[in-house]
Order: C-alpha cells, then structure tokens, then sequence
C-alpha cells in the first residue's frame, strides 16, 4: 500500500467522499450525492475546527477511501481526551487490500498525537462484516449505542 497517500480531505475531494458515503444500502438512503451544497457547507465547519480531521486516501488521483476523526476533550476517565472515528469507507476496488487497517492505525497513532487515552467508534448494527474488522484491529464491542434523530 505504499501508493496510497492519507491527507486532509480538499474541498474538491468532496464529490468523492460523497460518492463513497454513498456506496452501499445504508449510505444510498440516506446521502445525496446530487445536492453537494450540505456537505461543502459541513466541509466548512470542519476545516476550521482543529479538533476534526477529515482524512481521505488518494491512490494517484483517485479518492479511494475517506474517514472522519474528532478529538474531544473530556472529564470523565480522569480528565481524559478521546477521539471518535466516524464515516470510514473504503471504495469497493480495494476493499481487502490492508487499506483500511492502515486508515484505522493512522486514526490511532493521530488520536495519540492528540493526548487521547481513548478511541472508540461506532458502526451499524447492520454491519457485521465491519465489527469482525474493527474486533481484529483489537476493538471491543462494549457499550450499546443509542442514537436521537433530530430532524
């Protein structure tokens, strides 16, 4: 994998990321890739935030992969920083290359950059193949989630 690059998504690299988060049943419900304007919006917000880290991996020009990483600060656990993992997708033609194990150690060695002692993430119930990768990186399915949809 030393043809990828992981850097900071540009606001060009949106349409890709879009199409990615899109990409399978879950994404196609509930993105849009033909109205770009909310998420160059979000782009926005997150750019200029320093605890957020919206990361793609490039092989030559093409977006392949993308994730999102926030840092956030915290009383519980002594005082401790946390980071959450959040939008990991990896395109369909390199699934199963090592691509994503390498976007998750590089979310972990940030998140220790960071000061963080914790980084948890969440994934669908309704992926199960992705709870068997993120138990073999070492994750452990420990609390259940809830979620409030607001609008």
């Amino acid at each position: 994998m030393t043809d990828i690059v992981i850097r900071p998504a540009l606001a060009d690299d949106i349409p890709s990321i879009v199409a990615l988060l899109a990409d399978d049943a879950l994404g196609a419900a509930r993105e849009s890739p033909d109205d770009l304007d909310p998420y160059l919006r979000a782009y926005e917000r997150l750019k200029g935030d320093p605890n957020q880290f919206l990361m793609v991996a490039v092989r030559g020009d093409a977006v392949v992969g993308t994730l999102q990483l926030t840092v956030v600060p915290g009383l519980s656990r002594r005082g401790s920083t946390r980071s959450i993992i959040e939008g990991v997708r990896v395109h369909s033609s390199e699934r199963g290359q090592g691509l994503g194990q390498q976007f998750i150690e590089w979310a972990i060695e940030e998140s220790r950059s960071q000061g963080c002692r914790l980084v948890q993430l969440t994934s669908d119930a309704a992926r199960p193949d992705a709870h068997r990768f993120y138990e073999r990186l070492g994750f452990v399915g420990s609390h259940v989630g809830f979620k409030l949809q607001l609008s």
